[in-house]
């Protein structure tokens, strides 16, 4: 389909231009229109994501997900590039199903294992995923967590610049997530950081675009200054709890919903709530990400 893509040519626009493309879970099926809206109104890249946890904590399905992500595109019919990630993934069956589904990128996140793990199991995914043009990205050192939504640990581990340049040289992965002091989920003691250092020694010694996760609650001169190193810093940012927050403000809700839940919801509430998130994403690409006006 016209304009949706692998993450190839999104990041490699991003990190020579010096700006961070959003990578949004919308974690239920309706909130992919107002992020589709959002890259069109600002006239932005844009990534569409949805993570195996979150698969299994909202009740909604891979297959489904992709179905309504591909409907919404034939109906605005936009003209800005987007890709549909996988984000978080573990197990291979459920990446081979998002591929059979049409996601253009997928990311196998086998970081809790050993170095020498990582690396077969990554492997593995790529000989699966670049046959069929679809995008890979692995996680190396651990990103921590406050929310448990995404990965199991609270555990953090920081990406060794080295052993960044050996594994993206064995595994031929598109996109690396690093951990360099941001978590996912809400910040609520510790506070995020980024060890702009790290990121520029790992740039220094790989051309494979690298992600940050945990966008969410972090600064936003923060994320504008990892996007816009002069070494290319992290080309694609991930941003999940936000948009969640901002649909559930709305609902009156806190915790989390099933996308049967958020469904029977009136189509009023679920309008008001898909504005809110819309607004929000607008607000990322413009303040956050730079990435306003850099769709070709």
């Amino acid at each position: 389909m016209a304009n949706v893509q692998n993450l190839t040519k999104l990041l490699e626009d991003a990190t020579k231009n010096r700006y961070a493309v959003g990578s949004f879970s919308a974690r239920y099926t309706k909130l992919i229109r107002p992020i589709i809206k959002a890259a069109i109104n600002t006239n932005s890249p844009a990534i569409v994501q949805l993570s195996e946890k979150e698969v299994i904590r909202h009740k909604v399905g891979v297959k489904e997900f992709a179905d309504e992500f591909y409907r919404v595109v034939e109906e605005l019919d936009p003209k800005v590039p987007l890709a549909l990630h996988l984000d978080h993934t573990k197990t291979l069956d459920v990446i081979r199903e998002a591929m059979d589904a049409g996601f253009t990128s997928v990311m196998i996140d086998a970081s809790e294992m050993d170095y020498a793990d990582n690396v077969a199991v990554t492997k593995e995914v790529v000989a699966m995923a670049h046959p069929r043009n679809i995008t890979v990205e692995a996680e190396l050192g651990k990103i921590g967590t406050t929310d448990f939504v995404e990965t199991d640990h609270d555990e953090e581990l920081y990406t060794d610049p080295q052993e960044a340049k050996s594994f993206c040289e064995e595994t031929k992965v598109d996109c690396l997530a690093v951990s360099v002091g941001t978590a996912h989920g809400v910040y609520t003691v510790r506070q995020p950081k980024v060890d702009y250092a790290r990121l520029e020694e790992i740039n220094g010694l790989t051309d494979t675009p690298l992600v940050l996760h945990g966008g969410s609650g972090v600064p936003s001169e923060m994320v504008t200054k990892a996007a816009q190193m002069p070494s290319g810093g992290v080309s694609k940012v991930n941003i999940a709890t936000d948009l969640e927050l901002a649909m559930l403000a709305v609902v009156g809700k806190e915790g989390h919903l099933t996308e049967a839940e958020l469904n029977s919801y009136s189509d009023e509430m679920i309008e008001k709530s898909q504005e809110a998130v819309q607004l929000l994403v607008e607000d990322k690409i413009k303040n956050y990400l730079g990435s306003e006006n850099k769709a070709w």
